[in-house]
């Protein structure tokens, strides 16, 4: 089992949430390396509870007055420490529900986002998110991080924007405007949304051609749309708020527009933390793709 150091309290929350997700990015290439790619499920489950303790350790250690909500952290997931691999017993629970609700820190952890293509050898479309929200003012994505260890890169928030960190140091996050009469989409590479293929077609026949790109995790498809490898990223099958908190943080400090489908501002921290839909995109096409978006879901299919 790969030995990371403990978080910083001394760090900022930016670098806070970009060295968490980073370290527990390394843990889970050490968990590739120790088990391979036979047994999928041990794989799977062993990598998502190595990364959700060690996450929870180090913000325990490191902001123990804040709350926590991890994908991993609630009671529906503690089966999996039966397949898991070097787990002795359930994991550590979340933050108690009413006392979440209260705080005025609340960290938003996925410590294994795409766990699909973590155990499938060769794919890179993984990622883990690190997310901080803050009571005041009004509720807010305060800083985040999404790493993509397979890729050998970490986009975090900054207190000015957001930066890349990977071989060759940290940059400025700097949005790339789509090519004028074109949109690259990324979608779930296991179930699209059915309205994107009419979505496609309906901004096709105003001119603008579309192609829909499959993409792992949530955060490796936003990623994308920060890296400029797509133009937008658009989703409406279900998610929750771990899914979203993390790359949202960064998309909104890189200057990108962050949103539901149908322009509700996203919001956190809520009782219920399904969070359904989502929409990414450079804040240009925003309007092209959320009226395309509108007129697809409000128009009867056919």
């Amino acid at each position: 089992m790969t030995e990371l150091p403990a978080a910083d309290p001394a760090a900022g929350d930016h670098a806070l949430a970009g060295d968490l997700a980073a370290h527990a990015g390394r843990l889970l290439l050490g968990v590739r390396d120790e088990i391979g790619f036979a047994d999928a499920r041990a794989l799977k489950d062993t990598g998502d509870l190595r990364a959700h303790e060690y996450l929870m350790s180090a913000l325990a250690g490191a902001c123990p007055d804040d709350a926590i909500l991890s994908e991993e952290g609630r009671a529906s997931v503690a089966g999996k420490s039966a397949t898991a691999v070097a787990m002795d017993g359930p994991p550590t629970g979340n933050t108690d529900l009413a006392v979440r609700l209260a705080a005025e820190r609340v960290w938003i952890i996925d410590p294994l986002d795409g766990t699909r293509e973590f155990a499938e050898e060769g794919r890179s479309d993984w990622a883990v998110h690190v997310a901080l929200w803050e009571q005041r003012p009004e509720g807010r994505l305060a800083a985040g991080a999404v790493a993509l260890p397979a890729q050998g890169a970490t986009l975090r928030t900054a207190a000015e924007g957001a930066v890349v960190v990977d071989a060759d140091g940290e940059r400025p996050l700097l949005l790339k405007p789509p090519a004028p009469g074109r949109l690259r989409i990324a979608v779930s590479r296991s179930r699209p949304p059915e309205f994107l293929t009419r979505l496609a077609e309906r901004l096709d026949g105003t001119g603008t051609e579309v192609e829909l790109v499959p993409i792992g995790s949530a955060g490796a498809k936003i990623a994308a749309v920060l890296l400029g490898v797509v133009d937008a990223y658009v989703h409406a099958g279900g998610q929750y708020e771990w899914d979203s908190a993390a790359p949202a943080a960064v998309a909104l400090a890189a200057g990108a527009h962050a949103s539901r489908i149908d322009g509700a501002p996203l919001a956190y921290n809520r009782k219920d933390p399904r969070l359904p839909d989502i929409l990414v995109c450079h804040p240009g096409s925003a309007s092209t793709l959320l009226t395309g978006i509108r007129d697809v879901t409000q128009a009867p299919p056919g």
